[in-house]
Formats: C-alpha cells, structure tokens, sequence
C-alpha cells in the first residue's frame, strides 16, 4: 500500500509560526488533529482551531507532531508547491458548445486543460456543471461553505441538458442545485446559448425553473455560444441574428421586471440593515444578457442599476457599462488638475480591442481627446484571423493577429504612436503571454514600440491613454 506523503512546502514565511517550530522548504505537510490534508480546503478548515496538532514529515521520512496553540485566524506561516494540495478535476462532457474543442493544435498545454472543479469555481470563478461531482463533492461544498459557487446551467430539460453536454448523468442536475440551495449555498447561474438547441421557448422554461432557486441563486447570465473556425467534426451550430439578439433581450428584461417586482413586493429590510441582503429576497433583476446581446442587437446598454451591482462582470455582464461610468468618474476627476489640462507637449499612442468593444472604446477615448486636446488615442480593432472573425471579443486576440495587422497599418502610412496600449484581458493570468505564446517583450521587438498593459478600469484607461502611471486597485481579469 503507498503510504501518503503529505503535501510538500516550497516557503516558509519568516517568523511565522511554522518559522519558529523549525518548519523548512522540501518538508511535507501530512495531516492536521490527524485528518489527512486533501486539499487546500481541508488544509485552511482543519487549522481554523486554536489548538492544532499538524504532523510534519521530512524528506528521508522522519516525522514531527507539532503541537501548537493559536489565535483561531492566525496562519500557520507556509506555500505549498500547489497552491491547490491536488490535482485539478478534469471535465468528462463532450459539450456541443466547448470552446476547448475549438482549439486549433499546437498551443500550450493548459489551453487544451478542461476543468470542472467546483474548488476553481470558488477560488478563481471558473463554472462548473456539475456532471462531474459526486455527492461527496457536494458535502464538501455545503461543509467549506464554498461560496458562492458558479454553474453552468445550459438547460433545466433534463433531455435536452443530456444532449448538449453529451453526458448521460447531465439531467441529474437538479437534485445537487437543490441541496446546495436547502444548505443556503450561494450561487450563480451561467447559460450559454445555442441557436436552435436552448433558446426561445427552452431558454423562457429556463429562466421560470431557475427562478425556484432564489435567493440562493443570485444571478443568472446568458451568454452566446463562440464560434470559432476550427469546428471540424463538431456539431454544427449557427451564428446568432440581429433578430435573434432583439428577441433574446425583450425575453430576459421581460423576466427582469417580473422578477424585480416580485422580490420588491415580499421584501422586508432588517432595520439595521444598510444595503440589500441578497441571500433574503432582495429585489434583484436575476437574469442578464451579456453585453454581446445588445451590441449585437444595436441597442444601448442598460443602466448601471440594471446590473444588481455588476455581479455577473467575469461573465461579460456591463462590463461596457461599467467602464464608461468609471471613465466619467476618472474624466471629472482629472479635469481638476492643471498640470493635465494646460499641457501642450502632444502625446499620441494606438490601443488596440476586438471588434465588439471598438465602438465603445472609440466613444471613450473621444471623450478623453476632447477633455485633453493634447491627446491622441487611435483605436486599433484587431479582426481575429486566427480563431475566426466570428469571434469578436479582446480577450481571445492573438500575438500574431495584433502584431500582423498593426504592421499593416504603420505599412499604409499610419503613425502607432509612442505607446501601444493592451488590455489587460488578452493576457494569461498573472503573465505577459497571449493565447498564442506570444509575450509583450515578442511585440516591442517586432513592432518597435512600447506595450502598456492596460488594467480592466475606467481610470487606468484614463490615465494610461494621459501616460500616468497605472492604479491598479483590484484585477478583474477573464479566467483562462
């Protein structure tokens, strides 16, 4: 039988208490009051006490108990070589709609990884479906309070759910959305729509189901199908329509209404209470339609209180919105300094997006022209040759497309500038790589020009489009 060998440490953070007890890198972590560590749940649960007993194992096999006295919040003072403690769980569907599928080959590993790790889903915001779990995975969400919990829905027809997700165990579904809902698990709600498969009637039967699931169901987001150009031997699946964006909107702000009026009627607020409690009924619109519907459709945003807070933004919900609202917020601001408003010296630079976003990122950086004369911005849309043009968003930009193009620009006369501005969100998390392995460093050289990363808010557009330098108050990038 092998004998567990516990999870190796790769840092021990100085005067820590794993410092002090003698705790090194290379040692392994084995269990905690004699639980075996599984995973990094386990781990943060078990040393939630004030008393814990942990058992450390050295590299030739010698072990120590440890036993320590704490503060119940105080950390323990180690990094694990995985941040997880374990594997990452692998999805076994073969959905009709994966974007994995749509690979071409010969790109990094990780792009070809598909997960279905509810673990991912609370650390990184990734959605699951579900399919994968069993019912001691759901335990051990109610018992981590792993919250919330994002799942990709697709459908609430049984049937139908088997068939797009090409899983026999798909329809069982909503036994585990009701035990996570019976513990008051918070959740949110992703479908991702195909044309002729769980739109139209399917998708208003969707919404009406997943309606029983409030509050603990906070959100619900709808989102069109991608489609790339390498779909060979897979289903096929349509584009959507104009026509069939305007429908998909008058159906889900029709549910919008009925939704918010609803919750508004039965809704009694604590008397200390100074915002909303979503998790007790609070008036909230529930569904939404990604931004892609209404660009689709030729129709303006919705207004920012439309979006119960943004709580669907990972998923391509009011990002534009929110955006321009920061991009006001940021323009007011800097309107007051003088330094900014009487410069003269010309400052011209290229930024570049998908062509979904072009228009609203037009619009904004026109604002900041008229606010600074001094500036330049000219808004660079990048076609995506590499996964198709159908495929519109920044966040799927390759190297090659973006450095191909921009030379083809500079080629017919027109100046880059003295900085390429990039957002954020074509880049691997954490890194400077685009999905094709190409880095920052690989585009400065090619196109001769300095790249900023420009992060997802109004105000480092702002100031990235004035030269500031970036503020970066949170990250709110696209999971790989």
């Amino acid at each position: 039988m092998t004998v567990f060998k516990g999870h190796e440490i790769s840092v021990v953070q100085e005067n820590s208490i794993a410092w002090e007890e003698g705790v090194e890198p290379g040692m392994f972590l084995v269990s905690v009051n004699g639980t075996p560590v599984e995973d990094v749940f386990d781990y943060r649960f078990l040393m939630n006490d004030e008393h814990v007993d942990v058992l450390i194992r050295e590299a030739n096999g010698d072990e120590t108990l440890l036993e320590i006295d704490k503060e119940a919040d105080e950390d323990f003072g180690v990094e694990f070589v995985s941040s997880m403690m374990d594997d990452y769980k692998s999805c076994h569907n073969r959905c009709i709609f994966c974007f994995i599928d749509q690979m071409p080959p010969g790109m990094r590993d990780t792009l070809y990884f598909k997960d279905d790790d509810s673990r991912l889903s609370f650390l990184q915001g990734n959605y699951v479906t579900l399919t994968n779990m069993n019912d001691r995975d759901i335990n051990r969400i109610i018992r981590y309070r792993m919250e919330p919990i994002n799942i990709s829905v697709q459908t609430t027809n049984p049937e139908l759910r088997v068939k797009m997700l090409r899983n026999r165990f798909a329809g069982d579904i909503f036994p585990k959305l009701k035990k996570l809902k019976d513990a008051g698990i918070a959740m949110n709600g992703q479908i991702v729509l195909c044309k002729g498969w769980n739109d139209g009637a399917e998708l208003d039967r969707t919404i009406s189901d997943l309606t029983e699931y409030l509050p603990e169901m906070r959100s619900v987001s709808v989102v069109p199908v991608g489609l790339s150009r390498f779909r060979d031997g897979l289903e096929k699946l349509e584009p959507f329509t104009k026509e069939d964006a305007e429908q998909v909107i008058d159906m889900i702000e029709g549910w919008q209404k009925r939704i918010w009026e609803k919750l508004a009627a039965s809704y009694v607020p604590e008397e200390d209470e100074t915002e909303p409690d979503l998790m007790r009924g609070a008036p909230r619109h529930f569904i939404h339609a990604s931004d892609e519907w209404y660009i689709l459709a030729g129709r303006e945003l919705p207004p920012a209180e439309q979006y119960d807070g943004f709580i669907q933004y990972e998923n391509g919900v009011g990002m534009l919105r929110l955006l321009q609202m920061e991009t006001d917020e940021a323009l007011a601001k800097y309107r007051k300094e003088q330094t900014l408003t009487e410069k003269t010296q010309q400052r011209r630079v290229t930024s570049v997006c998908g062509l979904l976003a072009a228009p609203y990122i037009r619009r904004i950086m026109e604002q900041i022209e008229a606010a600074f004369p001094w500036v330049k911005v000219d808004v660079c849309p990048i076609r995506n040759r590499f996964f198709g043009e159908s495929i519109t968003v920044t966040g799927l930009i390759t190297g090659q497309d973006l450095i191909s193009q921009l030379q083809e620009r500079r080629e017919n006369g027109i100046d880059l500038g003295e900085e390429l501005l990039l957002p954020v969100s074509t880049l691997r998390a954490g890194e400077r790589v685009l999905l094709d392995d190409i880095c920052i460093d690989d585009i400065e050289r090619s196109l001769g020009i300095p790249v900023r990363v420009v992060w997802d808010s109004g105000e480092d557009t702002v100031r990235a489009a004035l030269g500031l330098p970036p503020v970066r108050k949170e990250e709110r990038q696209i999971y790989e």
